[in-house]
């Protein structure tokens, strides 16, 4: 996953230094909210099996009922990585420590600066 992160920060520094002029934001909140949850998709599959899942959600804090019913779900990875389970063990703050950058967090840098404010 490290060099997943490292191609996603080095495409999105310069995604954004090309669509960061636009003054736009409507979209930015919604490509944010579907990278994190494809973000979270990719480690549901890096996982494969059920008692993976279970064992490592239950260590970023999922409820093990919860983290049970979700890895022996039968449902695909994209429509589990918005589940409860997955999203309150791989919280956005987890994402963040793990490496992830905040689409919404560099479009407010380009058009509010720290000096600007």
């Amino acid at each position: 996953m490290e060099f997943r992160f490292a191609k996603l920060t080095e495409y999105l520094r310069g995604w954004m230094g090309y669509f960061g002029i636009s003054e736009l934001y409507a979209p930015i909140p919604e490509v944010d909210h579907w990278l994190r949850r494809r973000v979270r998709m990719c480690h549901w599959k890096q996982w494969r099996y059920c008692r993976t899942k279970v064992r490592e959600l239950t260590k970023l804090g999922t409820f093990l009922r919860t983290a049970i019913s979700a890895g022996m779900s039968r449902k695909g990875p994209w429509c589990l990585s918005r589940t409860l389970a997955t999203q309150s063990g791989m919280t956005n703050q987890w994402l963040k420590c793990q490496g992830l950058l905040s689409v919404k967090d560099l479009w407010v840098n380009i058009h509010y600066p720290a000096t600007a404010r």
